[in-house]
């Protein structure tokens, strides 16, 4: 059985752009002589729709690019995913599911069992759970075909159909198909495929598994699916954070498992390579799904401006990213010299907007009601909120997004300035600890130098006061997030954090600092997504609570 594997990246609600890459897809595929072509989870519509699924007019859109889809199938059949009506009147109005289409029509609909509510899902706000499964047949083969963490359940009996895979393995099936749109995290595909690489070894036969490719704001899909044969070595792989597209003969190769590659061996990229292909991804499809491509960001000369502005110029081409250098009368010289480096390292244009006489207008303006109180924070955060105006001023003076460049770190302990350098249009490295961060300029730095050395080695600061330093404020990075990690990532409790060796007073200052930080991250922009658990639709917190 000849199977293409369709690795595609939808817009969500662009039936027109998505329908045509699909039926051409599906063209190709016959063309290349192959039995069945399958696509992604929720392909149809796109993923994750939200709210739109609970709109009538999206809903018969998806009805109708069924159909289109459907005429394409003539002499070849095709498994992909849509929202689908539940016509009973009792339960959610949708199921999610895995469509079969075969001359001309839909031939079976597999319904979506477990539907996951951690993390950033919430599908059982818009799906109704399926509450029964059975293998179909699908050219001459049967099939257990599964829609993404229907796959996961095997080993936790939390579905309506209990472990589904259980019920499917005791009809003999000689296929797995699992459809996916399984978001990308820098420590989730070693679980993915030892679930897959499970499946098939209890099974006892070979699986195909598509997921989905591109990035939805905050949320971004890394592709990189999979066939792999009955004893679990991998067939063949398609490529992370691009599009792609392959032909797997299962029968044949299924035959000749000496010639697969164990998953053991699997090439795995670093870490840090990936979340540099998850941030490009990120940036690039905001920009090009909202219709944008000019950027604008503050740089200061320090590391996260750096990186941010080294990822936007790879990611939208430098002649797309404006730079503004906006020296205060704290900022060193050394800071504008690195910032002016970048620049001309990576061929970005730039702006020179110092923002002294602007502070000094504040101050003025201020002197009367701040009379006989000493500078303090306040002065500070002006001084960043009189940056976030200026390059707000540029944004929207010449239909630029900007970019925030604010890291983890950060963010998890509120060192940051509302309508300051919090502003932007999305967070680039919202979601990379400061650490991280300093593994990526090395990475960026990989082939030759694009962010300047004394950028990364220099001391961190925002430069707001006199000498000042991070470490004023807070503990040195690697303990600081070290912390936060088993804080946030990890949702360990003070008590067990001090339990792995940390100081109990730093650890207590650091969650309180957190915790009383919500109110800001609440108000920050999207972030793009690489961690297990992310600031926003990952991790919601009441803003007014006492905990940790």
């Amino acid at each position: 059985m000849k199977i293409a594997l369709a690795q595609l990246n939808y817009h969500i609600g662009n039936f027109a752009a998505n329908n045509e890459k699909i039926i051409r897809h599906i063209t190709r595929a016959k063309a290349d002589g192959a039995d069945l072509i399958v696509f992604a989870e929720l392909a149809v519509g796109g993923y994750p729709a939200k709210d739109l699924l609970r709109n009538t007019q999206f809903i018969q859109q998806c009805t109708d690019s069924l159909q289109e889809i459907a005429q394409a199938c003539q002499g070849i059949h095709c498994v992909i995913g849509s929202p689908v009506a539940n016509m009973d009147p009792e339960g959610k109005p949708l199921y999610n599911a895995a469509i079969v289409l075969a001359d001309g029509q839909i031939q079976h609909i597999c319904k979506k069992s477990l539907l996951p509510d951690y993390d950033v899902f919430d599908e059982y706000r818009y799906f109704e759970p399926n509450r029964s499964a059975s293998c179909i047949e699908i050219a001459g083969e049967k099939v257990a075909l599964t829609v993404c963490e229907d796959l996961w359940d095997d080993e936790v009996s939390n579905s309506y159909v209990g472990d589904l895979m259980a019920e499917l393995r005791k009809e003999n099936p000689s296929l797995i198909i699992n459809i996916a749109a399984s978001p990308f995290s820098y420590t989730h595909f070693d679980n993915r495929i030892n679930v897959l690489k499970r499946n098939v070894i209890k099974a006892g036969c070979p699986l195909v598994y598509v997921n989905q490719i591109g990035a939805h704001t905050d949320i971004i899909f890394d592709g990189r699916s999979l066939a792999l044969d009955r004893n679990g070595n991998i067939l063949s792989a398609l490529e992370g954070f691009s599009e792609d597209y392959t032909i797997v003969d299962m029968y044949a190769q299924s035959q000749a498992t000496s010639k697969g590659l164990p998953v053991e061996k699997h090439d795995k990229p670093s870490e840090i390579a990936l979340i540099h292909q998850a941030l490009l991804l990120g940036i690039r499809d905001y920009f090009q799904k909202s219709g944008f491509k000019k950027a604008v960001l503050g740089l200061s000369g320090g590391l996260d401006s750096a990186v941010v502005a080294a990822l936007a110029c790879e990611a939208l081409g430098a002649e797309n990213v404006l730079a503004v250098l906006m020296p205060s009368v704290y900022s060193s010289d050394h800071s504008l010299k690195d910032a002016l480096d970048l620049v001309e390292n990576t061929g970005c244009s730039y702006q020179i907007i110092p923002i002294k006489d602007v502070a000094e207008a504040f101050e003025q303006t201020l002197s009367e009601p701040f009379r006989d109180r000493a500078p303090d924070l306040t002065e500070e955060n002006i001084q960043a909120r009189i940056r976030g105006t200026i390059l707000m001023a540029l944004s929207n003076k010449f239909g630029h997004i900007l970019l925030n460049t604010s890291n983890k770190s950060e963010a998890a302990v509120g060192y940051g300035t509302l309508y300051g350098d919090m502003a932007g249009s999305l967070s680039v490295i919202g979601d990379v600890y400061k650490t991280q961060a300093y593994t990526l300029a090395g990475y960026i730095n990989r082939e030759r130098e694009i962010i300047p050395v004394n950028t990364i080695v220099k001391p961190p600061s925002a430069e707001l006061r006199p000498d000042q330093k991070d470490s004023d404020s807070l503990p040195p990075y690697d303990i600081l997030d070290s912390i936060l990690y088993q804080l946030i990532e990890l949702e360990k409790s003070v008590k067990a954090v001090v339990q792995s060796g940390f100081e109990e007073t730093l650890v207590k200052r650091i969650a309180a600092l957190l915790n009383n930080a919500e109110f800001k991250r609440f108000q920050a922009p999207p972030i793009l997504r690489v961690s297990p658990k992310a600031f926003g639709s990952g991790r919601v917190m009441p803003l007014v609570a006492k905990y940790f």
